[in-house]
């Protein structure tokens, strides 16, 4: 019945630095860019190398995340790389902070979380 996940939506609190994040830092592509004018809003959507994608908004006073990350909802944002070791090696060198590389202890893989200019985790998996 379902094949993929399609899309995630994120609302981030300062457009112009988000877009720099996505587009800029992650590499992701922008497919359309559309201003919402009734509710003075913007609204992003940016393509992964695999075709699916990342809607990003800007909705003025949405509130902050509770907790990190154990919010209810969803948890966290998680991308596959090749290898952790070089994306977390070019993130570090793009001023984002990136914990350290751990071992997925059910499939002995790597992984490590980063979050966005929002404080979203997102986390890269091998």
């Amino acid at each position: 019945m379902l094949k993929s996940i399609h899309h995630a939506a994120i609302i981030c609190s300062d457009y112009v630095v988000s877009k720099h994040f996505y587009t800029s830092i992650l590499k992701l592509q922008v497919i359309a860019e559309n201003y919402q004018t009734p509710r003075d809003a913007y609204k992003l959507d940016l393509e992964l190398p695999n075709g699916g994608q990342i809607e990003l908004f800007s909705f003025k006073n949405a509130p902050e995340r509770p907790s990190y990350p154990e919010a209810l909802g969803l948890r966290h944002l998680a991308f596959s790389v090749d290898s952790v070791e070089v994306v977390t090696a070019y993130l570090l060198t793009m001023g984002v902070n990136v914990e350290p590389i751990r071992i997925d202890p059910y499939t002995n893989r790597k992984y490590t979380f980063f979050s966005d200019p929002d404080g979203l985790p997102l986390e890269i998996y091998e």
